[in-house]
């Protein structure tokens, strides 16, 4: 049984996910989770208790979810492909370290900015919100721009799984165009670069729905149904 990923649309992080889906090599399938009327359903919360993306089925049937367990699951089985590292090794601690600091606070910058677009508030508050989102966009984008330095890719010399996580939050500014990327050129490089992967040519038309090929292990789209009936036969 293949791997199954449950991602969100639209601009869900769950695109990292699937870049490192295709850069693992596995055999996966997709199952598209609209937001936030399907993600927060009763019918997507038999997959996800709290009704998030991404959550990735496994090949036994269980779930995992959170973008970090997911990542470092197939972390951990990629070893051989460069893209995971032995625990312990100074290799597997950098790419902890970074994949925490996209998790907790380039993620996070955002967070303020997607509620003002998701919540309705009094304009003087939602104004206030968002001059607070900027500032913290603008932090993270600067400590991201520190911590990467003269280095190719985040972590290092090579591409990682950070590289593909970085990619699917990065392209929130160009959603909500609040930091001028060219102020950090470092990291203005890394977008640019990504942008060209295949993997992230792949999982960005994947999410709009437009005709993708893939260069990994992707054998097609499974509808939220499909799964839950077999997930009720095997029950």
């Amino acid at each position: 049984m293949p791997l199954t990923l449950f991602y969100g649309v639209p601009e869900g992080c769950s695109l990292g996910s699937i870049v490192a889906l295709e850069w693992s090599g596995a055999r996966y399938n997709l199952c598209r989770i609209g937001m936030p009327a399907v993600v927060s359903g009763d019918d997507y919360r038999r997959i996800n208790p709290i009704g998030e993306t991404p959550t990735l089925m496994l090949p036994d049937g269980s779930l995992l979810s959170e973008s970090m367990a997911i990542l470092g699951h197939i972390a951990a089985k990629t070893v051989d492909r460069g893209l995971g590292f032995e625990p312990g090794s100074p290799e597997d601690d950098r790419l902890k370290q970074m994949l925490a600091f996209l998790n907790t606070s380039f993620f996070n910058a955002f967070s303020p900015l997607w509620h003002t677009i998701e919540h309705d508030m009094p304009e003087p508050a939602k104004a206030a919100l968002r001059d607070y989102g900027i500032a913290k966009v603008e932090r993270a984008h600067a400590d991201l721009e520190m911590l990467l330095g003269e280095n190719e890719w985040l972590i290092g010399d090579a591409r990682s799984l950070a590289d593909a996580y970085f990619m699917g939050i990065a392209r929130w500014n160009d959603f909500h165009r609040v930091v001028d990327r060219s102020r950090y050129p470092a990291l203005d490089r890394l977008y640019r670069r990504m942008l060209n992967d295949p993997a992230v040519r792949f999982a960005h038309a994947i999410e709009h729905d437009e005709p993708a090929t893939s260069a990994g292990g992707f054998l097609g789209h499974v509808g939220l149904d499909e799964v839950l009936g077999q997930m009720g036969r095997a029950a």
